[in-house]
């Protein structure tokens, strides 16, 4: 199982950010467009992830939700015919949500800065900072309050659960 610390923000001024992350990370950063498809899981979140010009992936993950910096346990496969798949995750355990999103990747040191513009939510921004064997929780999240700091993220924009979360609550509304 593969771990990362996480964290995930509302950002008010989109292009603004985009910058900040340009110059932080030294790059353009790279455009990735991706539909995830959430299923109803018993034990963390399963996803199946339609990338844009890309192999599929199947995503299963364990993370609280938590506005603070927080582990994130997963493991991920490519797939090769994510349609089939699709079909029969969604017969077998039900599809419990949608998500598109174009997301534009940064990568500073360890760690992956997302960029996102959610169909139907905004704009956030993720950080992913990818934790080596011998590295600690809190060696991460010092690491992402260091780059949250540095991005003006105040605690004020932070968010606890899942866009797929996001989604439900504003449709359930």
């Amino acid at each position: 199982m593969s771990r990362n610390v996480e964290v995930k923000a509302k950002i008010d001024n989109f292009n603004e950010f985009l910058v900040k992350c340009e110059e932080l990370s030294q790059s353009v950063g790279e455009i990735i467009k991706q539909e995830d498809y959430f299923y109803n899981s018993s034990n963390g979140r399963l996803k199946l992830r339609n990338i844009e010009g890309r192999k599929s992936e199947l995503i299963s993950y364990v993370r609280p939700d938590d506005d603070k910096p927080k582990l994130s346990e997963y493991d991920k496969c490519d797939v090769h015919n994510s349609d089939e798949l699709n079909k029969v995750l969604s017969r077998a355990l039900g599809v419990c949500g949608v998500v598109k999103k174009t997301r534009h990747l940064f990568l500073i040191g360890q760690t992956r800065i997302h960029v996102d513009q959610v169909t139907g939510l905004g704009s956030f921004m993720e950080l992913e900072v990818v934790l080596s064997k011998t590295q600690t929780i809190e060696d991460g999240q010092k690491i992402a309050n260091e780059l949250m700091e540095k991005l003006s993220v105040n605690s004020g924009q932070l968010i606890s659960v899942a866009y797929v979360d996001l989604l439900k609550t504003k449709f359930d509304s």
